[in-house]
């Protein structure tokens, strides 16, 4: 099979290394307070100065208070900055800056952790990255709970494209020099994830507006499963919020990769309604027609029980939909919640506690297994 070679959004291939993003830099404190903020930039310095002087867990406490519906869109870069600055005041050390996070607003603490910690990178061959990338996601309180880990890889997706000046290919061949296919999956998620919408409002120029699905349609085959599983996002950006144009364009991409846009519908549909089940079954409805309801659904049940750090909430989801969906829908609860227990006993338990009819607990349980790396599957 011939190479694939990815050009950016004006069809031309790129010949020289994007310098430096000039955004990505070193979290500095100064005296900068919430009170006295009346912009953006003046928000995320103060949120930072409380991570670095207070700790984390103060900061995102008020954070939350701020935040907690997630629908200011802004609030992703202000959790960028807490994680940056949580970082510095932990002088580099990936694990306790992460076990003092949350998953809030899509991550972006994480994302910060990880955008800062490439910063100190001599060099961006993909090599150099890679080593300094396998690294930082391997420290063993990272990898003692696959939830954390997860976060650690996709948050490091996040921080390649954001070091390396939104060089989509060389975040890629980054990603695809990590260990296990679950941690270059993980990765590669954050890449096309920043590809689509960037943490600091920029364009990126691996994006065309006569074609949504792009790059998705030009990348690698290993890479085409994580871009089209984000694809839908960007086809929103195109379409705007219709769910049966989106699950159309979603039918007509390559063959082999359907299933993979409808998971991305779902997620997307599942943040777009705010995480709330009618919405959700009733925009997975559109998919009905090209097949596409289950995918859709697995995957918005995958996304609520992620962003609730727990499967309560996605179980009223999948109680009310027909046996057919009903099955897979316990089963992707499980898939996430397999991330937040170290042992299999304690998944089981986290199971019993959200289906309490024997079938969808064991649906769940099956479910466990499948979003942990090989290794960790037992």
């Amino acid at each position: 099979m011939a190479a694939v070679v990815l050009t950016d959004g004006g069809g031309q291939t790129p010949t020289a290394a994007v310098p430096l993003h000039p955004v990505a830099g070193s979290f500095r404190p100064d005296d900068t307070t919430l009170d006295e903020c009346s912009d953006q930039r003046c928000v995320e310095q103060a949120y930072g100065n409380i991570a670095y002087r207070q700790g984390a867990k103060a900061a995102l406490r008020r954070f939350d208070a701020q935040y907690a519906d997630e629908s200011d869109p802004a609030c992703h870069r202000v959790a960028h900055t807490i994680g940056s600055a949580a970082f510095a005041r932990n002088r580099g050390n990936v694990a306790r800056t992460f076990a003092n996070g949350s998953a809030t607003c899509w991550s972006g603490y994480y994302h910060g952790v990880l955008e800062r910690a490439l910063l100190d990178v001599r060099g961006y061959q993909p090599e150099r990255l890679a080593a300094v990338a396998r690294d930082l996601c391997d420290d063993r309180e990272v990898r003692t709970v696959a939830w954390l880990a997860y976060q650690c890889l996709h948050g490091l997706g996040h921080g390649l494209m954001i070091t390396t000046g939104y060089d989509l290919p060389r975040s890629l061949r980054v990603c695809n020099r990590l260990g296990g296919s679950w941690d270059r999956e993980s990765c590669k998620g954050g890449v096309f994830m920043e590809n689509i919408s960037t943490s600091y409002g920029f364009r990126s120029r691996w994006l065309r507006d006569d074609d949504p699905v792009y790059p998705c349609s030009a990348v690698a085959p290993r890479d085409k499963a994580v871009c089209y599983q984000l694809v839908t996002s960007r086809v929103l950006q195109v379409v705007g919020p219709d769910w049966e144009r989106v699950a159309e364009a979603c039918a007509g991409v390559e063959a082999g990769w359907v299933a993979s846009c409808f998971e991305s519908m779902g997620r997307d549909v599942s943040g777009q309604s705010h995480r709330d089940p009618q919405e959700i079954a009733e925009a997975c409805a559109a998919a009905r027609p090209f097949g596409g309801e289950r995918d859709c659904i697995r995957f918005a049940a995958m996304d609520m029980t992620a962003n609730f750090t727990g499967g309560e909430e996605a179980a009223v989801l999948c109680s009310d939909l027909d046996d057919g969906l009903r099955e897979p829908c316990f089963g992707a609860i499980g898939t996430i919640m397999g991330r937040f227990s170290t042992t299999a006993t304690a998944r089981r338990r986290a199971c019993a506690a959200i289906a309490p009819v024997a079938a969808d607990r064991a649906g769940c349980v099956r479910g466990t297994s499948a979003g942990l790396p090989r290794s960790e599957r037992r």
